[in-house]
């Protein structure tokens, strides 16, 4: 954007952004933050944007993409690559010549040529099928570089989707906003570790916007809500994040309604330090007014049993009607 150019609120109007709205915007921006009808932060995640007209090559098979994507896509991915360049090398030992290749027939001369690829590129060397050629020769030699180049990319691809710490956080489906304690209600919202490893030091940060009325039409607001415990040092079990809505809540006053009028959207953002690998995993998620059900609670998910505690994921999800809420 331009130094010299205006932006305009959702009314068409000048926007005006105060400093402490440039610190609080959670890296958004003015422009993004002042449209309507638009979740920012998806449930899984990720950021509500999509980029086009960079680089094809970036988005379809970058680092990032073969660490992130799932392993069926990821052996699919390259399951298909695999044959991708066998089948381009068989076209090119077909284009050296009928005497490319020697020895007996297989099928047709593209399965001989195929086949033959794969040999070659996998370093099995049956020896059944032989170059012929001085062509074919040198076409050896640059597939076999690229067959041991490719495996070794492949095989550290492997190890860094298995050795790289990912945080596994399960969020409740729903958010609920009921009753707490000294005759208020709370924001509140469950977590558990679906992952057998440790993660201690679990830190949470959230964030509340909503639209509200200012000197030039609505603006969004951006409010970090303070929580009833920020940190558990261990967590074993489940962990249902309180936000109290007292007097000093940013929530304080403001019925469901109000927050579905004002499109209000709660960022989630927790740091945790993986125990088996010592290092610290990121997982964020956010819930819109459609997410919340007011008026309840969260029911018990775990119970001791036999001197241990047993925690029940199937009710995660689960809450029952609060009694004594204000909402």
């Amino acid at each position: 954007m331009a130094d010299n150019e205006q932006v305009m609120n959702a009314t068409g109007e000048p926007l005006v952004i105060k400093p402490s709205d440039l610190d609080r915007d959670l890296g958004f921006g003015s422009v993004v933050s002042s449209r309507r009808n638009i979740r920012l932060l998806n449930r899984d995640g990720s950021f509500n944007v999509k980029v086009v007209n960079g680089p094809a090559w970036d988005h379809l098979i970058s680092y990032h993409t073969l660490l992130t994507i799932s392993w069926t896509k990821f052996y699919l991915l390259f399951g298909a690559g695999y044959l991708v360049l066998n089948a381009i090398f068989a076209g090119l030992y077909m284009l050296c010549g009928p005497d490319a290749l020697t020895g007996p027939s297989i099928g047709t001369p593209f399965a001989r040529s195929f086949f033959f690829s794969v040999d070659t590129f996998a370093t099995i060397g049956y020896g059944n099928v032989s170059p012929g050629n001085v062509a074919a020769n040198i076409l050896v030699t640059l597939e076999s570089m690229m067959g041991l180049l490719m495996f070794a990319i492949g095989t550290g691809l492997i190890f860094a989707r298995f050795s790289r710490p990912t945080a596994d956080i399960l969020y409740s489906r729903f958010a609920v906003i009921g009753p707490y304690k000294n005759g208020i209600d709370a924001f509140k919202f469950r977590i558990v570790n679906r992952k057998q490893s440790q993660l201690v030091n679990v830190d949470a940060v959230v964030t509340h916007s909503r639209f509200e009325q200012g000197p030039t039409g609505l603006e969004r607001k951006f409010f970090q809500l303070a929580l009833e415990r920020n940190r558990v040092v261990f967590f074993p079990l489940n962990w249902t994040v309180v936000h109290p809505i007292d007097e000093k809540s940013p929530l304080n006053g403001w019925t469901p309604d109000m927050l579905r009028a004002g499109e209000a959207e709660f960022y989630i953002s927790l740091t945790a330090v993986d125990e088996t690998f010592a290092q610290t995993v990121h997982s964020r998620s956010s819930y819109t007014m459609d997410d919340v059900k007011c008026g309840e609670n969260y029911r018990m998910m775990y119970e001791a049993v036999d001197g241990e505690f047993v925690l029940d994921l199937d009710l995660l999800d689960k809450t029952e009607k609060a009694v004594g809420s204000r909402k």
